[in-house]
């Protein structure tokens, strides 16, 4: 996700919290309840679907990262590995 769609849509979220906040303060009888609660809800609940959201694409770009480490080991050869046979095993003592 782009840092300038995270900010949109994060933004969004919250702005959805304060107008709610704001019609609380402003709109009176059951409408401003109403009003209250869907946008309020709304927002709080965009949010913590955002917060999933940035969680599992952070485990995704995880698991993208480990996977094109394994293929760059398993192609390129390893200079830990000791050629078999270089070296005559030691004989038990």
């Amino acid at each position: 996700m782009a840092p300038r769609s995270r900010i949109l849509a994060f933004g969004s979220a919250a702005a959805l919290v304060l107008a709610g906040g704001a019609c609380a303060a402003l709109v009176n009888g059951i409408t401003g309840e109403v009003l209250t609660i869907v946008l309020i809800s709304a927002g709080l609940a965009g949010g913590l679907l955002l917060i999933f959201l940035e969680i599992g694409l952070d485990e995704e770009r995880d698991l993208a990262r480990e996977q094109a480490r394994r293929e760059r080991e398993r192609r390129a050869p390893s200079s830990r590995r000791r050629p078999w046979l270089r070296e005559r095993p030691r004989r038990p003592s």
